[in-house]
């Protein structure tokens, strides 16, 4: 739309020329392929002598850069020292602006940024911060005045797929004076609120400098919302300028990062994005037969990952897009129709095949890149060279690797992984490793925009990945609020992630802090990442001189400790205890002889109570002496005498654990106590009853001997035990009952199925089964 300015109070208009500046406005939908053709066959058109875009000012200096930069990118603008602080203007390539800017640099044009300066729009309250959360969408309410239900389908109807045919007549542009006058329409009586008053008022303001500049030609490429503000009988320069006065400023730093496909659907800079980033690619790239290509494309997506799809589905499909396009009415097959006719013919209705083309081609997996000559922290910088010598990519999508930490490749990649996370950008997330080995590592790999804000936040801490995790970790050891279990997961990160330098002060915060917690849960929990942190040193070459004295006194401590701990505990304190014990458990297994001190497991230590030291014993034998201690109290709550019972079975310290579960089972026992003493000795799975007759006996006869309304009372704990169990676990402990009432009753009649169907019933309620399903 072309416009002129004239006296105070502003006045743009259009057709004339006042002061010989030409201002043309352009108002463009952010991120859509229609408006950056239209933009570019514009700006060609008009040649103009300065380029202004929305966005904020003080990255004039990197437009420059634009060039050698791969979209999609970001403008990224930070306040030092604020994390929450920060803001991202993204680009793609079917950008408007992006276009402009390539135009401008390419024809040696200035191009400037119009915004409200991010030194301002960073210093507003986090209430402010969603400029389009105050008002309705504007191309949604031009969509419901047209009679679409979907305001993406009458954008690509209107602009996307009539933009290269609208016609262009020498002094005027349909497409952008068209725009212009539906938003001054849904505009009317609208009054903007103290944010985008100061945002229109700041455009206004540069737009009258450019023109006190002396530029002959100005075109301005904003929001297609704004255009009403920027043309027509507008403000004085008093009154924008009294908008303007007092604003909070804050320091604010600006680069270029990469951006993803994805994150162009979320709010930003800009408001709100769009859902399908990857489709608009394809028509912004693709203008001639985009809906042939983009379904060839889907079909060869499809073949990669081994389904069947034949040229015949593709030309089939092809009609399908092309014939619902026309049943609508719509000029152009658009998504949804090429869509449906994915699903259709291509995927033969199979919605998964339809998530990977959404997944793949619609959001895409498109991850920007920016040079070395972008403004980047020492950080940042480190970890580009990293990524370069250790052969990892930065991807969209996410990417499983698996390292063998016996090669020095892999072991690098580890390190460089956890001390990412240990500086909060989780690049990588560690999985379960499909080896058995203690040698092997399984990470997912993601990269996302907001690790180079976070590699920003932490650029204080030191100008290389390693130094800046390593004072990371000594600041988090030198936090009073630290807690232990926090203490000793540092202490495990710091040697997973290769930090020796760091370990001292984290060693010597950890020894202070456990030396004064006197709660027993809290060394209980602290223990296990202790032990594993001890093995590291093994397995990684990385010893931590220190560790078996803290692990051995955090031992012996647990041990003196929880026999109190274990008095008077209720239902929910039981259960929260034993997640403790068996992870000290299993930590305690992983623990050798030459650990802590101690003999092997076949020495000493067999005997004695819970508080004796038996300096001589393996720290195995010596954990093993204080559950056996507390398993022959009376007074402990039935969840945890029955887990402590199992846990000394398993580890051949009872011959007496049918005696002990007799006794528990006993008339003297509440059903509930009884219920909860064999929930935690069946924990451990139920193999146990498969393979003991008579623990089976025991557990049998308990139940057969409980009244309706006890049994009604112990179900929930019976169901969510035995329900625990794995399936062939359950059918083998089934078999076992049918085996043995069928030896009781050898001789007898046949069962009535009819009077056994109540117990048939009770019975599954209890396996968690379904009347009728099969565990098979």
């Amino acid at each position: 739309m072309s416009t002129t300015p004239t006296s105070d109070p502003t006045t743009f208009t259009t057709g004339t020329s006042v002061s010989g500046a030409d201002v043309s406005v352009l108002g463009v939908r952010h991120h859509g392929p229609g408006s950056a053709r239209a933009v570019r066959r514009e700006l060609e058109r008009l040649r103009p002598h300065a380029i202004l875009i929305e966005g904020p000012p003080e990255a004039d200096a990197l437009v420059a850069l634009a060039p050698e930069l791969e979209p999609p990118v970001a403008l990224l603008a930070h306040v030092p020292g604020a994390p929450a602080r920060a803001a991202f203007w993204p680009f793609a390539a079917f950008s408007p602006e992006w276009q402009a800017i390539l135009y401008g640099t390419s024809a040696g044009i200035p191009v400037s940024f119009c915004d409200l300066p991010a030194a301002h729009s960073l210093a507003t309250e986090a209430d402010e911060e969603h400029e389009d959360g105050m008002r309705a969408d504007p191309i949604g309410s031009l969509a419901a005045a047209a009679g679409y239900d979907d305001p993406e389908r009458w954008w690509e109807d209107v602009v996307e797929h009539r933009g290269d045919t609208l016609p262009s007549p020498p002094h005027q542009t349909p497409f952008f004076e068209v725009i212009a006058e539906a938003m001054a329409a849904v505009r009317e009586g609208y009054e903007p609120d103290a944010r985008e008053a100061r945002r229109e008022a700041y455009m206004r303001k540069t737009l009258r400098a450019a023109v006190k500049q002396g530029y002959g030609r100005i075109a301005v490429i904003c929001g297609a919302w704004h255009v009403p503000a920027l043309t027509g009988r507008l403000p004085t320069v008093a009154q924008d300028n009294a908008t303007l006065k007092g604003l909070p400023k804050v320091k604010a730093e600006l680069t270029w990062v990469p951006w993803t496909y994805g994150r162009l659907a979320s709010w930003s800079g800009y408001g709100a994005g769009i859902t399908s980033p990857g489709w608009y690619h394809h028509l912004f790239g693709t203008p001639d037969r985009p809906v042939e290509r983009w379904l060839a494309e889907a079909a060869a997506v499809l073949r990669d990952e081994g389904l069947a799809v034949s040229s015949a589905h593709v030309i089939e499909s092809v009609r399908l897009a092309h014939s619902l396009a026309a049943l609508r009415g719509r000029p152009l097959a658009g998504l949804g129709e090429v869509t449906e006719a994915a699903r259709a013919v291509l995927c033969e209705g199979d919605d998964l095949a339809v998530e990977l083309i959404q997944r793949r081609m619609v959001v895409g997996d498109r991850l920007g890149h920016v040079t070395d000559g972008t403004p980047m922290v020492p950080l940042q910088r480190d970890l580009r060279e990293q990524q370069r010598r250790l052969r990892l990519k930065p991807e969209a999508l996410d990417r499983e690797i698996d390292l063998d930490l016996r090669k020095p490749l892999d072991l690098d990649r580890s390190h460089l992984l956890h001390r990412l996370r240990l500086l909060g950008v989780g690049w990588g997330t560690p999985g379960e490793s499909r080896g058995k080995g203690t040698f092997r590592e399984t990470w997912t790999l993601q990269w996302r925009p907001e690790h180079d804000l976070a590699l920003i936040e932490q650029a204080a801490l030191g100008t290389t990945v390693a130094g800046a995790a390593a004072q990371r970790a000594r600041d988090l050891a030198a936090t009073d609020k630290t807690a232990l279990a926090d203490l000793t997961s540092l202490v495990e990160q710091c040697l997973l992630a290769d930090l020796p330098e760091a370990l001292p002060e984290v060693l010597a915060a950890l020894s202070a802090k456990a030396a004064l917690d006197t709660d027993v849960t809290h060394l209980m929990a602290a223990l296990p990442a202790m032990v594993r942190a001890h093995r590291y040193g093994d397995v990684r070459g990385t010893p931590a001189e220190g560790l078996a004295v803290i692990v051995r006194s955090m031992l012996d401590r647990i041990r003196v400790g929880l026999p109190v701990a274990v008095t008077g505990v209720d239902d929910e304190a039981a259960a929260d205890l034993l997640k403790h014990v068996d992870a000290v458990h299993a930590a305690v297994a992983l623990l050798t002889t030459g650990d802590i001190g101690g003999n092997d497991d076949n020495g000493n230590g067999g005997s004695g109570d819970g508080g004796g030291s038996h300096d001589n014993a393996s720290p195995r034998s010596r954990w093993l002496v204080t559950l056996r201690g507390i398993s022959d109290r009376q007074d402990l709550h039935g969840l945890i005498e029955g887990r402590l019972t199992r846990i000394l079975l398993d580890a051949g310290e009872l011959d007496d654990a049918a005696d002990r579960m007799a006794r528990a089972m006993s008339r003297g026992q509440t059903p509930a106590r009884a219920a909860a003493w064999v929930e935690g000795f069946l924990a451990g799975g139920g193999l146990l009853l498969v393979h003991d007759p008579r623990l089976l006996s025991l557990v049998d006869g308990w139940l057969t001997g409980l009244s309706g309304d006890q049994f009604t009372d112990v179900l929930p704990l019976l169901r969510r035990t035995f329900g625990g169990f794995a399936a062939p676990e359950r059918r083998a402990i089934g078999e076992r009952v049918r085996s043995a009432e069928g030896g009781r009753r050898e001789g007898e009649q046949d069962v009535d199925e009819r009077r056994a169907a109540a117990a048939v019933a009770t019975v599954l309620a209890i396996l968690g089964k379904a009347e009728g399903e099969s565990d098979g």
